[in-house]
């Protein structure tokens, strides 16, 4: 009998609300000639970064009295992909919290319907002052809950 836990079933599209084009780099690619595996999470935090900031809920100026940090990520990789492949990032809800948004993610190529890998990455939401989690604002509950499939 095995302690390991099972490995979760790749995702396909439909498990997604919104999808966010990420283009390869050549400087993506590492020794072994595919995209290096700490390049997918980057593709994540600028795919949530990105819909974040076009709803409005975050700006890059730093003005904004409540921002999110990084409390929590994780990728499972189920294929290679490598420069010059065309990719996107499926973004959802996996859980919203009192004062943390779970993103569901997800890289797929181009157009593809199954997950080349995927995982989560978990927006705690603080005081920018004190650095303390703080209520969700309702601006940010109301988007979560749009991305919620």
């Amino acid at each position: 009998m095995s302690d390991k836990p099972a490995r979760k079933p790749r995702l396909t599209r439909a498990a997604f609300r919104k999808f966010v084009a990420m283009p390869t780099r050549w400087d993506d690619n590492d020794v072994f000639g595919h995209v290096n595996n700490v390049r997918y999470y980057a593709f994540f935090d600028t795919a949530v970064t990105r819909i974040e900031i076009e709803a409005g809920i975050y700006n890059l100026v730093r003005s904004n009295p409540v921002i999110p940090f990084v409390a929590e990520s994780n990728c499972t990789y189920f294929e290679g992909v490598a420069f010059p492949e065309a990719l996107e990032v499926g973004v959802g809800i996996e859980r919203i919290g009192n004062s943390s948004v779970a993103y569901r993610l997800a890289l797929f190529r181009e157009g593809g319907d199954i997950a080349v890998a995927q995982g989560i990455f978990v927006h705690v939401y603080v005081d920018s002052a004190t650095e303390k989690p703080v209520p969700l604002p309702a601006k940010v509950r109301a988007f979560a809950e749009g991305l919620v499939v």
